[in-house]
């Protein structure tokens, strides 16, 4: 739905309005604090979510049915890390069950009324609030370079630092003074290709789904402002819902592909070439 201040906003002036976020800062130095705020409430809503999720239960022992549902959650994602990653797969089990339900968390905030966040922020002083923070290219970016950090990482311990570095210039052509230069090329575009495709995945498929929410809330402006009558209130309406219905499933495919593709890079890291 449109806000109250949108009645006195065109089209364009409404989305830019939705689109722009509170930061404090300059240049390279801009700090988004509202993708700051909420991925940060959201990471400790999530880490209280499984704490008291896997400690509920009755006196007598039996689990509740929010363990139930939190056991659910792991055995799956440690099915789906073991069919990719065959060694010790600890650590990644708890990589990909932190992703996958923050980044469920965070794009779950994309299904909240358009206007509502920002309305509240504006009882607190703030003009701008983006509630979204993977549709914030800077928070998609900053978990993929986190992900690129642990691929480096387990390389190294897999193969070693001469192991790792002898494999920059040996692969893929071969150990051959003459090709070290197209080999490093390659293995750096390679390399930075994963948190790139990793980022930009995740950031344009919730931006994508936030602007369309902005479309399908100016059907509501357009009511308002009586230039369609009352059929673009019920097409509002069933927009909205439709979209957001379908939203669901990309909620959950996104945050599974950013789950999933962290553990396929770090096993193939592993691989000796």
């Amino acid at each position: 739905m449109a806000s109250e201040h949108g009645a006195s906003e065109s089209p364009t002036e409404y989305i830019v309005h939705h689109l722009t976020h509170l930061k404090v800062g300059e240049g390279f130095w801009t700090f988004h604090v509202d993708t700051l705020l909420m991925s940060s409430l959201l990471a400790a809503a999530v880490s209280a979510f499984l704490y008291f999720g896997v400690r509920s239960g009755s006196a007598a022992g039996a689990p509740s049915g929010l363990r139930n549902f939190v056991e659910m959650i792991y055995e799956f994602i440690d099915g789906q890390v073991a069919d990719i990653y065959h060694g010790n797969r600890a650590f990644l089990v708890a990589l990909s069950l932190s992703l996958f339900t923050w980044v469920v968390a965070m794009n779950s905030m994309d299904l909240l009324p358009l206007d509502l966040p920002g309305s509240v922020a504006a009882m607190f002083g703030a003009h701008y609030f983006r509630v979204l923070p993977t549709a914030d290219l800077n928070g998609t970016v900053a978990m993929a370079i986190v992900v690129l950090f642990l691929i480096i990482v387990f390389a190294i311990r897999a193969k070693g630092v001469g192991g790792y570095l002898h494999e920059w210039i040996a692969a893929p052509f071969g150990n051959n003074p003459a090709l070290w230069i197209p080999n490093i090329a390659l293995n750096i575009v390679e390399l930075l290709a994963k948190p790139v495709s990793l980022s930009m995945r995740l950031f344009g498929n919730m931006y994508a789904g936030e602007l369309l929410f902005m479309l399908i809330a100016l059907l509501g402006m357009a009511f308002a402002f009586s230039i369609g009558g009352i059929s673009l209130f019920i097409g509002q309406i069933l927009a909205g819902s439709m979209w957001a219905i379908f939203h669901i499933l990309i909620v959950l495919l996104q945050a599974y592909i950013f789950m999933v593709l962290p553990v396929v890079y770090i096993s193939m890291a592993e691989e000796h070439h």
